[in-house]
């Protein structure tokens, strides 16, 4: 008897679940203004954007703060 009830909970739970709207909301409302933009999408569907592309020259006076940022948040 009480294997038949946890089966009828279990049931009414996943009724429910089923009939709500999960994520009904989690979409975006808005026109992409960059549509087709080869600079953010890239040229095709399976291409890498080509700001992804751009190489930046280092800077070692950087390094410095760099490795101070990271003993702050990583620190033990």
């Amino acid at each position: 008897m009480k294997g038949l009830l946890n089966i009828g909970v279990f049931l009414l739970v996943v009724g429910s679940l089923t009939s709500c709207d999960y994520q009904k909301y989690n979409t975006i409302r808005q026109k992409d203004f960059r549509d087709g933009d080869k600079y953010v999408y890239g040229p095709g569907l399976d291409s890498a954007a080509v700001q992804t592309t751009y190489k930046y020259a280092s800077r070692p006076e950087l390094a410095e703060r760099t490795n101070k940022i990271r003993q702050k948040l990583f620190a033990k």
